[in-house]
């Protein structure tokens, strides 16, 4: 057995904790400041972890190794399987050409810029955050916005910002599952934390959105629009994370959202042509006047339909209970860990939940979406083999990454570094999202800063006495407002929009939003630790 360490570096928790901090430190420097690509600042951060197990806390090697696999194998099952399955779907919809069809019908939902941003980049973008993530949503936003005829920079930067209350909920919950799982906090304690915190951001965000594409006008004219979408999506995201899924959490909030949005009579009213002059200094794509049958309307919303009544079906007691039985769970091999006070820690045992976990149920989805769409099985097959090869380089980057952190919570690095963190006393609940924040906008990804930070927060909480629970949830919900300055969401928007090169503009421009709206998510979390907003927590 192999009891961790708190102090192996000189008997000294503030060596330890600077020798454990390393394999992060070097991964956010080879990131933030070499601009080292992901999967290669992964792959050397894990390799430093590896050694600094072995040498300075003394872990041995097969052990050590172990972890390491570990890790690497829940970034495959269930993380990257739900990513995979939910950009195929998407990538079918593309193929069948019912992708424009769903553009065309969102163009003619309203003629009004603001409101145009409003149905593409917070609403449906939620809904591609919560099937694919990954930069999917801004990649695919900042083009719909483009052929609507929105100037490039301004699409990007609407894009950009709109892509952070549903982050958490990201890709089928895979954020806050993972968090869950490098924790070992359970999955519904922590999904209910978030969904106490990020609906809140939805409230602001809609506003955010008018404000930018028309100024002062935009927010005095449509305000009233987009706060009706705001608070749809919250109270949605809200249930969701508490009551029903968190996997369906941001599916139910995108739908509520739009439905909440095109019922308030001020959206549908058509825009003065001084208001589509200012915002709209593009080229409008003439693609946009096609009329599409009816039928193929309704057949390009079907993958989303088939999406949410999947996930619906999977959380019915009974289907839930016969789901679960098809998961096994496993002593991992040469694995056999205790933490410093000799009780045996969650990671000696594997769970697999073939069935159940978001991966296959969306991959149920995709099958019927195949059929709904006539797409042939030979093709379907291709599609998905494709969505792989394009994936390799974020199946390299997460694998690599959870590896990295499995061999940090394992050899007792997260654990150490914890107890030196949580000297910072009351201050911590301040300083939590803002280490959320920083990891998202050096690694592009909520669900690699929380399996980075994740178990850190946690062990810094219990020792300062804090909720481990609304710790951990803060690393995310703060982890979301980083997503819209980080390289790696700044590069896609560029390439998408045809600015490559201009990434240092487009930081300029989102990055005032996100620090103010990191402040706010930090005084909410400093809120919650107290008496002041403690009632909010379950």
């Amino acid at each position: 057995m192999y009891v961790q360490e708190l102090e192996p570096v000189a008997g000294s928790l503030g060596l330890s904790a600077l020798v454990a901090a390393l394999p992060l430190v070097i991964v956010l420097v080879l990131l933030g400041g070499v601009r080292m690509k992901a999967h290669l600042a992964g792959l050397t951060g894990l390799l430093v972890a590896v050694l600094v197990a072995r040498l300075a806390y003394g872990m041995p090697l097969e052990q050590t190794a172990s972890s390491a696999v570990q890790g690497a194998a829940f970034g495959i099952f269930p993380i990257l399987w739900i990513v995979v399955n939910a950009l195929w779907v998407y990538r079918m919809t593309v193929r069948t050409r019912h992708f424009d069809i769903l553009r065309r019908s969102f163009g003619r939902l309203s003629d009004d810029p603001r409101i145009q941003a409003l149905v593409v980049a917070f609403c449906f973008g939620a809904l591609l955050e919560a099937l694919a993530g990954f930069g999917a949503p801004v990649a695919i936003c900042s083009v719909m916005l483009v052929a609507l005829g929105f100037d490039p920079a301004r699409a990007a930067v609407v894009s950009l910002v709109a892509n952070t209350a549903p982050v958490a909920f990201g890709a089928m919950g895979t954020p806050v599952v993972t968090l869950a799982q490098v924790t070992g906090l359970p999955l519904d304690d922590v999904a209910s934390v978030v969904g106490r915190q990020t609906p809140l951001l939805a409230l602001v965000v809609p506003l955010l959105l008018v404000a930018l594409v028309d100024g002062r006008r935009g927010l005095r004219e449509t305000w009233v629009p987009a706060l009706a979408c705001g608070v749809a999506f919250a109270i949605a995201q809200f249930v969701a994370a508490n009551y029903v899924s968190a996997q369906l959490a941001d599916i139910g909030a995108a739908l509520l959202g739009a439905g909440a949005l095109v019922a308030v009579p001020q959206a549908r009213r058509p825009a003065a042509e001084p208001v589509r002059a200012a915002a709209l200094t593009g080229v409008r794509s003439e693609e946009l006047d096609e009329q599409d049958p009816r039928r193929e309307t309704v057949r390009a919303y079907a993958p989303y339909a088939l999406i949410v009544a999947v996930f619906s079906v999977a959380q019915i007691p009974a289907v839930k209970d016969w789901l679960a039985k098809a998961t096994q769970t496993y002593d991992w091999p040469f694995l056999d860990v205790a933490d410093p006070e000799g009780n045996p820690v969650g990671g000696n045992v594997f769970s697999l939940p073939v069935v159940s976990t978001g991966g296959t149920l969306v991959l149920f989805a995709g099958l019927a979406t195949a059929v709904v769409l006539g797409v042939h099985a030979r093709v379907a097959v291709r599609e998905w083999l494709a969505t792989v090869h394009e994936l390799r380089f974020a199946i390299l980057t997460v694998t690599s990454v959870l590896a990295l952190a499995y061999v940090m919570n394992l050899s007792g690095q997260a654990a150490t570094i914890g107890h030196f963190v949580a000297a910072a006393g009351a201050g911590l609940a301040f300083l939590s999202p803002v280490l959320g924040w920083f990891g998202v906008a050096v690694s592009g990804s909520d669900t690699s800063a929380n399996a980075l930070f994740g178990a850190l927060q946690v062990t810094a909480a219990r020792e300062s006495g804090l909720s481990p629970e609304l710790l951990a949830a803060a690393n995310s919900s703060g982890g979301v407002l980083g997503k819209m300055i980080s390289p790696q969401n700044l590069t896609i928007a560029c390439a998408a929009v045809g600015l490559a090169g201009r990434e240092g503009d487009l930081l300029r421009k989102v990055l005032p939003w996100s620090l103010g709206l990191l402040l706010v998510m930090c005084l909410i979390v400093v809120g919650q630790s107290t008496p002041v907003l403690g009632w909010m927590l379950p």
